[in-house]
């Protein structure tokens, strides 16, 4: 069975980092390209990156883009994402999801449980 396990999260305040992980099991994992999704209490899923197999293409929502670096390591059938200069917007549960595509949104089933990071002021 697939399965995907985020880690890394926690409490931070408002301009530091973490790196969140993601570990793929029961699957092939340099087989798909891979996501990054958050929820954050009251509101919507939000894509906010995905990367190719060979991590060679990247995508990166607005929101985040060049303060979070998606990164992926085949060989331990893991993928990352380094969070720099966090702000409380950023606060939400974190989860990873197989994609489709790098351009478009991941499916809405097979997500991880996720992992919570909250950002305070």
């Amino acid at each position: 069975e697939a399965q995907l396990l985020e880690s890394g999260g926690g409490m931070v305040q408002v301009g530091g980092s973490l790196r969140l992980s993601c570990v793929g099991s029961g699957f092939t994992f340099r087989r798909f390209n891979m996501s990054w999704v958050r929820q954050a209490p009251g509101k919507g899923p939000e894509w906010i990156s995905s990367i190719s197999t060979g991590g060679a293409t990247t995508y990166y929502a607005d929101s985040v883009k060049g303060r979070f670096t998606i990164s992926r390591d085949n060989a331990k059938s893991t993928m990352y994402l380094q969070m720099n200069n966090l702000k409380p917007e950023d606060t939400a549960l974190y989860h990873c999801a197989k994609a489709v595509r790098v351009d478009l949104p991941p499916r809405s089933d097979g997500w991880g449980p996720g992992t919570q990071v909250t950002v305070s002021s």
